[in-house]
C-alpha cells in the first residue's frame, strides 16, 4: 500500500446538525486500498458540531464567520491538507456507499487532463418526489458510465450557452480536483458557484472534466417558499455576474416559466400515482414554489438594479453566513 496520503476529503460547516454525523459516518467507513484524511473547517457553529467532529477523531480546523468565501475557504482546506486529489463535499452530502471515494479519485485519474470530476447527486430518502425526479433528470444527462469532456469545439463555446453551461456544470458538494491543477489554479473569490467558475476557468485553460456516476451522495433540499426565492436569486446573481447569463431577463417569461414548470410537476407527481386531494393540494404547493423559483432568478438578474439592503435579504447565502439560519 502506498503510505502516502492519496486523497484529503475536505468539508465546510456551520451548523451541520444531526445530519453531519451521518455525513462523517459515512466519509469514514469508505473503502480505499490508500490511505485518506479528512478535514473540517467550521465557520462559527453554534450546535455542536466541531464537538461532533472531533468526536469522530476528525481534523477540525476554525474560519472566522467574518472571513468564510465559499472559494476562499475551500482554498484554506486544500492547502492544510496532504492528498494528491482534494476531494470537496458539504455538510449535508452523505457518501451513498463504502466505494464513493474510491470511483471518484479513479475518475478524477482516469486521464492525466482531468482537472476535476464529479459525481451525482441522489435525493435523500423522504425527499419531495419533485426534487426526486429533478435530480434523476438532470443528471442522467450526463450518462451511466464514467466519461471525460473537454473544449474541442471553440466556436461552439462562443454561441452556444447550453453547450458551454454544460461544460462548467460542475459541483463541489461531490466532488474531486487534481492538486497540481488546483496549485495553478485555485478557487476564485466569489460569492457563490466557485466550483463552477472555477471549472470554467480550467475547460478554457484545455484541461478536461470527468462524470462518474457510481460516485454518488444523498444530496438534496426541500425548500419552502421563501428558502426556494432566496437561493434562485443567489443563483442567479452569479450567473448573471461571472457568466453573464441572464437566468430572467423578463418578468413575463419568468411566469410563463413557472406555469410550464408547474405543469411539468403535476405530470410527474400523477406518474408517481399522486391522486385525489392529494395531487391537487401538492399541485398548489408546487405553483408557489415555482414562482418562488423564477421570481428570484427574475430578481437575482437584475440584481444590479436593487438597493443593497434588499439584495442582503434576498441572498439565502448572506442569511446563512450571518448565522440567522441554520
Amino acid at each position: 500500500m502506498n503510505t502516502s496520503v492519496r486523497a484529503s476529503i475536505l468539508i465546510p460547516v456551520k451548523n451541520g446538525g444531526p445530519l453531519l454525523a451521518r455525513v462523517l459516518d459515512a466519509v469514514l467507513a469508505q473503502q480505499t486500498p490508500w490511505p485518506y484524511e479528512v478535514i473540517v473547517a467550521d465557520s462559527g457553529s453554534t450546535d455542536g458540531s466541531l464537538a461532533l467532529a472531533r468526536q469522530r477523531g476528525v481534523r477540525v480546523e476554525t474560519v472566522a464567520p467574518a472571513a468564510f468565501g465559499h472559494g476562499r475557504t475551500r482554498n484554506h482546506l486544500a492547502s492544510l491538507s496532504r492528498g494528491q486529489f482534494l476531494v470537496f463535499i458539504t455538510q449535508d452530502a452523505r457518501p451513498v456507499d463504502e466505494h464513493w471515494l474510491e470511483h471518484l479519485v479513479q475518475g478524477c485519474d482516469s486521464a492525466p487532463d482531468v482537472a476535476g470530476a464529479f459525481g451525482p447527486h441522489r435525493a435523500h430518502p423522504g425527499a419531495r418526489l419533485v426534487t426526486q425526479r429533478e435530480l434523476q433528470t438532470h443528471f442522467s444527462g450526463f450518462g451511466s458510465v464514467l466519461s471525460r469532456v473537454r473544449l474541442d469545439d471553440r466556436e461552439r463555446f462562443e454561441r452556444d450557452i447550453g453547450y458551454r453551461q454544460w461544460l462548467h456544470f460542475f459541483s463541489n458538494n461531490n466532488s474531486c480536483l487534481r492538486r497540481s491543477v488546483w496549485e495553478h489554479l485555485p478557487f476564485p473569490d466569489v460569492m457563490f458557484a466557485e466550483d463552477q467558475t472555477w471549472m470554467l476557468a480550467a475547460i478554457k485553460a484545455g484541461h478536461a472534466k470527468a462524470y462518474v456516476p457510481q460516485a454518488a451522495v444523498y444530496h438534496s433540499h426541500d425548500f419552502g417558499v421563501w428558502e426556494t426565492l432566496q437561493r434562485n436569486f443567489d443563483e442567479a446573481r452569479s450567473f448573471q455576474r461571472y457568466f453573464g447569463y441572464q437566468m430572467q431577463p423578463r418578468l413575463l417569461r419568468a411566469a410563463h416559466s413557472a406555469v410550464g414548470l408547474t405543469r411539468r410537476d403535476a405530470q410527474w407527481l400523477r406518474q408517481a400515482d399522486v391522486r385525489g386531494v392529494h395531487w391537487l393540494s401538492q399541485c398548489v404547493y408546487m405553483a408557489f414554489i415555482e414562482t418562488a423559483r423564477v421570481l428570484g432568478q427574475w430578481l437575482g438578474t437584475r440584481h444590479a438594479r436593487l438597493p443593497g439592503c434588499l439584495r442582503r435579504a434576498l441572498s439565502r447565502d448572506h442569511t446563512l453566513q450571518r448565522g440567522k439560519a441554520g
